[in-house]
């Protein structure tokens, strides 16, 4: 018993539908969305994962660093985020670094807060 043609066309768009929805919750700057301030940093490890890069400068504040990391599931352009907490927890958030690719041209735009 083979598919009927409907039945594949009602699993071709499943399936795509799901592959976008995947390629879309894997972008670190569609999940920063989640983040709020106050947030502890196991609770933002939980959302964005484990950081590349981690500092802590002094008077209790701490960075978790971000790097190359995709902006969005429609988007091939890449970004930076960091991660500010104070006292364990989150006081700022956002992309530090851009890099976009434009006619074949990579170009890096810098965020200042």
């Amino acid at each position: 018993m083979g598919l009927g043609g409907d039945q594949m066309k009602a699993k071709a768009f499943l399936f795509v539908f799901m592959l976008t929805f995947l390629l879309m919750a894997c972008a670190t700057g569609e999940k920063i969305t989640r983040l709020n301030p106050g947030m502890s940093k196991q609770k933002v490890e939980s959302v964005l994962g484990k950081p590349d890069g981690y500092s802590a400068p002094a008077d209790g504040y701490e960075v978790y660093k971000y790097t190359n990391r995709l902006i969005s599931g429609w988007s091939w352009d890449r970004a930076d985020f960091n991660v500010i907490f104070k006292d364990g927890k989150v006081q700022e958030y956002g992309a530090g670094e851009v890099r976009t690719k434009q006619g074949g041209v990579n170009t890096i735009l810098f965020i200042s807060p």
